[in-house]
């Protein structure tokens, strides 16, 4: 029987026993547009559904710098773990009622990274050519994709203008941040891939520039006009946990 989705919480709802993963995000942009819960339900992990705020689902383009990924506790890598990203993604809700993220695509210009994601977590992540670029409060991404090449080489152009620190995030910007983990389909399953992470620092930011062919390539539609919301972090350490079945 499906369970209520868990309330929307800042902090993580619960701890994982151990810790598989630690990396930090850094330098994050999040776009996001609303979508109709049906044109994105095909697209999800089976045993999960579309997480929704006000009726709607979101689909998210997410730009940021990852940072010294780390296998448990040891060191994180300053080379092979540290590479510009960017995601799209949509939000999801399984049996359990845990909340969680799917990823459709993830660029970035690390080729180890890339293959090791895709073989033993069977996420879609992507090589590609990447840059992020700061001048004062103006943080700029690009990505055109390497490979795979069965979709061409779609890019990703985007620039934008920080603001000031959101003091009092509202339900939405708590809904598309505070995410505690990711569903994802692989091996025959549906897993639930928990994480920790302290309370996101949020600053309001503008579109300066964005030409986008990710979310296309990821098979949606193309976002129609502005983003609906446009957040910035300058980021947070983050674990993981291990896979959990989906409940």
């Amino acid at each position: 029987m499906r369970g209520e989705p868990e309330p929307v919480t800042r902090t993580a709802p619960r701890t994982p026993t151990r810790r598989l993963l630690t990396q930090q995000w850094r330098d994050l942009t999040f776009l996001h547009w609303p979508v109709a819960p049906e044109a994105v339900a095909p697209l999800l992990p089976p045993g999960t559904t579309p997480d929704c705020h006000d009726g709607a689902s979101w689909v998210g383009l997410v730009a940021f710098q990852m940072w010294r990924i780390g296998i448990g506790r040891t060191p994180g890598l300053p080379y092979f773990g540290t590479f510009p990203e960017t995601n799209v993604r949509l939000y999801s809700v399984d049996d359990a009622g845990r909340r969680g993220v799917v990823f459709r695509s993830l660029e970035a210009s690390r080729l180890a990274p890339v293959l090791v994601a895709r073989a033993v977590f069977r996420l879609p992540y992507m090589w590609a050519a990447m840059s992020i670029e700061h001048d004062g409060d103006v943080v700029r991404y690009r990505s055109r994709r390497r490979w795979p090449r069965d979709q061409g080489r779609p890019a990703s152009r985007l620039s934008v203008h920080i603001g000031p620190r959101i003091e009092r995030p509202g339900p939405l910007e708590d809904f598309l941040t505070a995410r505690w983990g990711l569903h994802n389909h692989g091996y025959g399953t549906t897993r639930y891939l928990p994480n920790v992470h302290p309370v996101w620092p949020l600053h309001s930011a503008e579109v300066l520039d964005l030409d986008d062919d990710l979310v296309a390539a990821a098979g949606l539609p193309s976002p129609m006009g502005a983003p609906a919301s446009v957040l910035f972090s300058p980021g947070v350490p983050v674990w993981f946990g291990p896979p959990e079945a989906r409940g």
